[in-house]
């Protein structure tokens, strides 16, 4: 029986961070201990303490509380007390009583805990051990980085996020036609950026109008915590003294753009930020010429030439112009893109190629004139071998196909801005609804009422159980409109137009998305047709029209974007004989742009803009009105054939390559269909005494408790979480937070675990075939893992291995015929003060088990480093040898990005050579 004397040295098995305890004193059945550490007294029941009495043994170190440090030879017991007796460094005799060890002293390896008896609860084991081998299997998961946000999964936003994600400060064009999800596929670049270390500090420059639905947006979908900094904001900082430059108080910024043109200080202190990644959305309203560009051009220019990694969200080329995309792309490369004239020039070599190109992805024989144009494009060297396989009467059709991808694969290699750009389009993408135009033609009988407002009022009380959304080009026009509806018939519908704050849009727009009690009617000015969208409504009302036709389809585009379940009726009503009605037959019967998107509308509106005004100008003009639409419908039939003509078939098989993109999907619908993400949360909540209760079908609530085994659980507060861990669960309901691996819950409470010393050391009883009763093994666990940066991802070659070994007393190791699953499955709990006992009466022998165990995990450690250095020499040298041979043909290929891959290599190497085995969890398991 434990003998309780003052002076005695103890140290908590539940809170370890106090140090050493010092007991003071007796009084009944409780003892009193001081933790001089920090200050704190803590009162125990003898007969219940979860304290362990401090006995060091010889060969140990210890700390005395003036610092020095004595190796233990041998040790006295006297009246309940112990002295240490040993040498000092210097080689000299001295003696160390118990009460002047060191106060500070813990207990925190897996080995010091075991000896001082701290021996965690076989649960906490075992799910250290289930962490470290889920971390394992996630370090190697290639779709890292992608599975954690709250999106559907497209196949042509995954491969876009994949593709660029993996480079180093990826540098390019995100132009996917509008509905496509641009911001979602910046979204999921910063995402994996951030995830993985390869950045650090973001920064994301929008509109205006969009800087609140941006931070919505990042942190519903990627749990992306951003600070709005605007003037109001960066005083603040400025006057607490937190930082001189606001931009240097937050990692993750975003900021209006119009922040930097208005004050040239706040412009130096963003260029002096140290940017990691740049995002800059709606970047083609940025204006350039050969003469001159616009000061917000100037300013994102110099952010691009100080920041690493560029995404410049932006409209397709064929919406920009060729001056236009030129614009874009010197932002992101002036030395390769230096001059417009060259650009021009080399851009029109590709409509040659593009019949060659059809015909290979059409699977038609190459002639002898698309023959050429290839061995001209690719080299004959590279190009002789493959086509001579396609010509081949002798080639299997799977021959073929193989040498006709491979053509495919160097023509978008060598492709003049497939690196740097990325463009879908809708005609590659599925799942786009169809458009159905309902116009409606008034008669002005009253000139104080407009015929449209009554019409209004109809079309509400015909549609009452349908959402809609309305758009006019003037906010003067929606607030007079808000105003008539609530006062003539008491529709009460949400407004929104830019005399409203930010956050008065926001709520706007929530009260419209409410399915359940929300408005019925959204009226926005022409700033509701920039960003924002609203797929849930299945009707628009153009109560005006644009007179840009690229205008009209952003209109159109808050409702036609995947996730849209209906077809879109797009209502159009307009006074019979004004010049509303000529615009309208313009866009419908020139260019049909309500009911298809129309890429050429903004080149034919440019060309025909004097005779479209002068026709608005003349609406009773029937015979120039009708020469107008027929010109303009014969000029929008040959821009469309020239357009397919030169269509960049490669750029679009480059935005989206099919078969990787196919996979990438099946990869993530694998991860998220897969039970182990719920079962291993299920066994952390029930360790740490998290209370959770089924909230409906596929959702749960997380609550703490006052049983909870930490001062704080990662994002749970007091109200507790819903969450599911279904995606499609998630989309629906956006109150409940989706659960995967890459949530910041799920990422911290894993580093929670792994990161505290609970569960790194064990006891338990077990009954085997292969254990004798009364006999010992042990159980190592160690951990192989490479110390390196974070940015250079070393875990895709060495991931944080676990080596685990059984030692027997014959020291021979068993863990193939003992696996971790059949130890668990037949232990069973230990009383403690039994434990303890039986550690101190074999400690000795233990400590010889240990040994063995570390000199067996020495002797696998080379094998594995071995094979991670092989496995990152294998995949640097390849996309080198590639990147090398790609720059003689490509000039986007930036030398730069060889050099960090060379250099990446090295640093790899050396940090990879250098891992060692640490011993992360040990548990001795009795024989019974």
């Amino acid at each position: 029986m434990q003998q309780f004397i003052p002076g005695q040295r103890w140290s908590s098995n539940t809170e370890p961070e106090l140090g050493l305890g010092t007991l003071l004193a007796i009084e009944g059945r409780t003892v009193r201990i001081v933790f001089l550490a920090t200050g704190d007294i803590r009162n125990y029941a003898t007969d219940n303490m979860p304290m362990s009495r401090v006995q060091f043994e010889v060969g140990d170190r210890i700390e005395s509380h003036e610092g020095w440090l004595l190796t233990v030879e041998h040790i006295i017991e006297e009246n309940g007390l112990l002295s240490y007796q040993g040498r000092l460094d210097d080689g000299c005799k001295a003696v160390l009583a118990e009460g002047e060890l060191s106060n500070f002293i813990q207990f925190n390896k897996p080995q010091e805990r075991l000896f001082a008896g701290q021996i965690d609860d076989d649960h906490w084991f075992e799910l250290r051990y289930e962490t470290l081998q889920h971390i394992n299997r996630l370090e190697q998961s290639p779709v890292q980085g992608l599975c954690g946000s709250r999106t559907s999964l497209l196949p042509h936003q995954l491969y876009i996020a994949h593709e660029v994600a993996h480079r180093h400060a990826p540098r390019v064009l995100l132009a996917d036609e509008v509905g496509l999800g641009k911001t979602i596929e910046a979204c999921l670049i910063l995402h994996h950026q951030l995830l993985t270390g390869q950045a650090k500090r973001a920064l994301i420059v929008v509109p205006e109008t969009l800087v609140h639905q941006w931070l919505v947006e990042l942190l519903r979908r990627f749990n992306l915590h951003f600070s709005i900094c605007d003037e109001q904001r960066c005083q603040a900082i400025e006057e607490s003294g937190q930082a001189t430059n606001p931009f240097l108080a937050e990692q993750l910024v975003l900021c209006d753009l119009g922040l930097f043109t208005q004050s040239k200080l706040r412009q130096k202190q963003v260029l002096d930020g140290d940017w990691d990644l740049l995002i800059v959305d709606e970047a083609h309203h940025l204006e350039w010429s050969e003469q001159v560009s616009s000061p917000e051009y100037q300013i994102i220019e110099q952010l691009a030439k100080r920041t690493l990694g560029v995404l410049l969200l932006t409209a397709t080329p064929e919406q920009l112009g060729r001056a236009g995309h030129f614009a874009r792309l010197r932002l992101l490369d002036r030395d390769r893109f230096y001059d417009l004239n060259s650009f021009q020039r080399e851009e029109a070599l590709y409509e040659p190629i593009a019949e060659a190109v059809e015909r290979l992805l059409s699977d038609k024989t190459l002639n002898q004139e698309s023959t050429q144009r290839l061995l001209d494009t690719m080299g004959e060297e590279d190009a002789t071998p493959l086509l001579q396989t396609l010509n081949s009467q002798t080639a299997s059709n799977d021959i073929q196909e193989t040498a006709r991808t491979k053509l495919l694969e160097m023509l978008l290699d060598r492709h003049g801005t497939g690196r740097v750009l990325f463009r879908n389009t809708r005609g590659q993408i599925k799942g786009f609804p169809k458009r159905r135009l309902l116009l409606s033609p008034l008669t002005q009988e009253n000139t104080t009422i407009d015929p449209r407002a009554s019409w209004l009022i109809q079309t509400l009380r015909n549609l009452r159980e349908e959402k809609i959304l309305l758009i006019c080009a003037k906010a003067s026009t929606a607030m007079r409109l808000e105003e008539t509806l609530r006062t003539r018939e008491g529709f009460h519908c949400a407004l929104f137009h830019e005399g409203m704050s930010i956050i008065e849009r926001d709520r706007a727009a929530a009260w419209f998305a409410d399915p359940e009690d929300g408005a019925q009617l959204l009226i926005c000015s022409e700033i509701g047709s920039e960003g924002r969208n609203f797929q849930f409504a299945h009707h628009l009302i153009l109560f005006d029209l644009p007179v840009d036709p690229d205008l009209l389809e952003q209109r159109i585009g808050r409702l036609d974007r995947i996730g849209q379940t209906e077809t879109i009726r797009i209502h159009v009503p307009f006074i019979k004989g004004s010049a509303q009605e000529v615009l309208q037959r313009w866009f419908h019967e020139g260019l049909n742009a309500f009911e298809e998107i129309c890429p050429a509308g903004h080149k034919l509106f440019s060309d025909l803009e004097t005779e479209l005004m002068q026709a608005m100008e003349a609406p009773d003009e029937q015979a120039q009105i009708d020469q107008l639409i027929e010109k303009t419908r014969q000029q929008h039939i040959i821009a469309r054939e020239s357009m397919q003509r030169g269509r960049d078939h490669l750029l679009e098989l480059n935005s989206c390559r099919k078969q990787e993109a196919n996979d990438l999907c099946k990869a993530i619908a694998k991860i998220d269909s897969s039970p182990i993400l719920r079962d291993y949360m299920e066994r952390l909540f029930d360790c740490y005494a998290i209370e959770m209760e089924e909230h409906s079908t596929g959702s749960f609530i997380i609550r703490p408790t006052a049983q909870m085994r930490c001062d704080s659980f990662p994002g749970l507060t007091p109200d507790g979480l819903t969450f599911t861990y279904h995606r499609d669960t998630a989309l629906s309901h956006e109150d409940r937070h989706y659960l995967t691996w890459e949530h910041p819950m799920v990422r911290d409470t894993m580093e929670m675990v792994t990161s505290s010393e609970i569960g790194n050391c064990g006891l338990t009883i077990a009954k085997h075939p292969a254990i004798e009763p009364g006999t010992l093994l042990l159980e190592a666990i160690y951990l192989l893992k490479s110390v390196a940066p974070k940015a250079l991802r070393a875990g895709r070659f060495l991931p944080p291995t676990t080596l685990r070994l059984v030692i027997n007393e014959e020291h021979q190791e068993l863990s193939a015929t003992l696996t971790h699953a059949e130890l668990s499955k037949e232990n069973h709990p230990i009383d403690r003060n039994g434990g303890t006992e039986i550690i101190r009466k074999r400690r000795s022998q233990i400590r010889q088990m240990l040994v063995t165990a570390e000199a067996k995990a020495n002797q696998q450690t080379p094998s594995i480093i071995r094979q991670g250095l092989d496995l990152a020499l294998d995949t640097y040298s390849t996309e080198i040898r590639r990147l090398v041979a790609l720059k003689q043909v490509n000039p986007n290929v930036r030398e730069e990005e060889i050099e960090v891959l060379q250099e990446e290599l090295r640093s790899l190497a050396q940090h990879i050579q250098g891992s060692r085995p640490r011993l992360e969890a040990i548990r001795v398991v009795v024989g019974c």
